[in-house]
């Protein structure tokens, strides 16, 4: 049993265990190791219902090479796993290199991902945990979405999307959830990116997915500034008073059931959340969630804190996706020392927002 966000326990039977595809990422980066030591953990391998989608022979290989290094934690045997085994090409196969990104791997990350992509649409599955995925790899085999979170976007037939990430405080508990309006765009575009439509629609799935996955139906929402002191009345950028004010007044007017603060300083927004991670007993009332405006606005603080237990969450699509919140590590690859930490979050963190959504009579 595991407690959720309302302090309730949910009991998963062997007949409603939550259906999970997990991908296998980038063959030649950390997915394999992280998948083979997530799933040797019996508070996953006996308690959810995961199918991995790769290859068996890949995560075979993994299997026995890392079997040779000293001091390692266990690895799930991939004879006893469920999997779907994608078949690639021999002259692909015979490209993947461990720690080297390549066309080849980003060829059999994609196959894996339209994989289970099609089989959760199908209903096989409620819900995708995906191994992390090179970008480069996937440019270099002819694919160009900015990420996995593009590409499930698309094939689910959905344009309101967002990407979500969830941490589980150690320390006290607190759960930290960050909603980045935008994501893979050069900072030099974010200002003229930025709408009050782009925000306002952020906002409906964040409000959405607080209600659906979370339960949380009245919740207290911070939104950053974009500017330095979030302009300063003018001074440091002009977006804050030409329409980011006026765009959040009305916000607060149409949703009168939600405490939307802002726009919030940059600089200052995450002192609460971090008190909130850390233990600090002077923090009250932290927010729900948090809006941030760019990437990095909002993922350096939540690396800083839940580098190794921050999960990222696609919201808006008709089924559950989740992700650890690292990237494929080439240079540690096939060396035994890749930590699984966030790929079990990932795991549980699917798990408990399918068994949210079942509760509450969702797809």
């Amino acid at each position: 049993m595991y407690q959720n966000n309302q302090g309730s326990l949910v009991n998963f039977s062997q007949e409603n265990r939550p259906r999970l595809a997990l991908t296998l990422g980038d063959p030649a980066g950390i997915g394999p190791e992280v998948i083979l030591k997530a799933l040797a953990d019996p508070k996953i391998g006996q308690k959810y219902d995961v199918t991995v989608v790769g290859n068996r022979d890949l995560l075979a290989q993994t299997y026995y090479k890392l079997n040779l290094t000293e001091n390692l934690p266990p690895l799930v045997n991939p004879d006893e796993l469920s999997v779907i085994d994608v078949q690639l090409n021999g002259e692909i196969k015979g490209e993947i290199i461990p720690g080297i990104g390549n066309a080849a791997s980003g060829a059999a990350s994609f196959a894996y991902m339209e994989c289970a992509i099609a089989q959760t649409l199908a209903g096989k599955f409620d819900g995708i945990v995906t191994g992390p995925i090179a970008k480069s790899a996937w440019k270099a085999a002819g694919y160009n979405y900015p990420g996995q979170t593009e590409l499930l976007a698309q094939k689910s037939g959905v344009e309101r999307f967002g990407m979500l990430f969830v941490a589980r405080s150690p320390h006290t508990g607190w759960t930290l959830r960050t909603l980045l309006v935008t994501t893979h765009i050069p900072l030099r575009q974010v200002a003229d990116t930025l709408t009050p439509r782009l925000l306002t629609e952020k906002l409906d799935l964040l409000v959405e997915c607080l209600q659906r996955d979370f339960g949380i139906d009245r919740g207290r929402i911070a939104i950053a500034g974009l500017n330095p002191h979030s302009g300063e009345q003018g001074q440091l950028g002009r977006e804050e008073q030409d329409w980011l004010i006026p765009w959040l007044e009305q916000e607060r007017q149409n949703r009168p059931q939600l405490q939307l603060d802002g726009p919030i300083p940059p600089d200052t927004m995450w002192v609460k959340p971090g008190q909130a991670w850390y233990g600090n007993s002077l923090v009250q009332n932290p927010a729900d969630a948090y809006l941030a405006l760019y990437h990095d606005q909002g993922l350096i603080p939540v690396k800083l804190m839940a580098f190794d237990r921050a999960v990222n969450t696609s919201i808006g699509l008709p089924f559950v996706r989740t992700s650890p919140d690292h990237g494929t590590a080439f240079d540690i690859a096939g060396k035994g020392i890749a930590d699984a930490m966030s790929m079990k979050a990932a795991i549980h963190l699917a798990a408990e927002l399918v068994s949210q959504r079942l509760a509450m009579g969702c797809s």
